[in-house]
């Protein structure tokens, strides 16, 4: 298996998943764009790198036999950000790829991002390494964030579903595919919560759990837009976060997959449970 790099060890994903695996005794290399924010895990040497630093990319793979690439920030080219470290990857003499995904990844997905994970995918198959997709939902822990301060949640997305997966979750199946690769090459997983909801749904349950009146406000596209607008952000970011309803309301994020237990052993956490204090 070799040394095994886990990147973004500073993130929420990231870091989950270099936590489990120090848990586990496993020897690991973080890559980190500030040193000073790398977490402390026994086990653990650090390799500061940028995704737009192909040689100080190239030097922190070196030697790695499995390598965890968490998707980079979200920029306009971000795509060009993954190539780097795809190419960086390659040149190091990597082994295996285990990139985190997004579920319904395709050219022509709804959700405008979901390209983007569609080209690195695509990019990572045309560079030759073992790969293993971990396509993630959308996150259920950031779900209490969309509530805004009037107790809306507000989006385009009609009656459509989404099997929104526990960040928990998403960790325990990457760590578990990290540790043990060689069985999970040239797979796609889906990584979904247990049950698809509507955001009618969802807000019930962020009622229910936590008291706090929430409602879910299907939008046209035109309020989307409106009601987004105050926040200066640009069109392609806007065009992201409208998406991401959109795409729900097509149905692109409705099904439950059985990945998460079959990786891990454990049921996919219900967001009712999530959420409990």
């Amino acid at each position: 298996m070799g040394l095994i790099v886990v990147s973004g060890a500073t993130g929420r994903l990231g870091g989950r998943i270099a936590r489990q695996l120090a848990a586990a005794g496993v020897e690991q290399r973080l890559i980190v764009r500030d040193r000073g924010r790398a977490p402390d895990l026994p086990g653990a040497s650090v390799a500061v790198a940028d995704y737009a630093e192909p040689d100080a990319l190239r030097r922190a793979l070196d030697g790695a036999g499995t390598v965890l690439m968490v998707s980079g920030a979200e920029t306009p080219d971000r795509v060009r950000q993954h190539g780097n470290f795809v190419d960086a990857a390659v040149a190091a003499g990597v082994e295996r790829l285990v990139y985190t995904s997004f579920q319904g990844a395709a050219p022509d997905a709804t959700f405008t991002l979901a390209r983007d994970h569609w080209a690195t995918e695509e990019m990572i198959r045309a560079s030759g390494l073992a790969f293993t997709f971990l396509r993630d939902s959308l996150y259920a822990d950031f779900l209490p964030f969309m509530v805004g301060d009037d107790g809306l949640i507000r989006g385009p997305a009609g009656s459509g579903r989404a099997a929104v997966v526990a960040q928990d979750d998403i960790a325990d199946a990457a760590a578990a595919v990290l540790r043990d690769p060689a069985p999970h090459a040239g797979r796609t997983y889906d990584l979904t919560g247990p049950e698809s909801l509507t955001f009618a749904e969802m807000a019930a349950i962020i009622t229910t759990v936590t008291g706090r009146q929430v409602t879910f406000h299907d939008e046209t596209i035109e309020e989307a837009y409106a009601s987004r607008a105050s926040y200066g952000a640009p069109d392609w970011q806007v065009d992201a976060w409208v998406s991401t309803y959109t795409a729900v309301a097509a149905g692109e994020l409705a099904t439950v997959s059985p990945a998460v237990e079959e990786l891990t052993g454990h049921p996919a956490t219900a967001l009712a449970r999530l959420l409990a204090p």
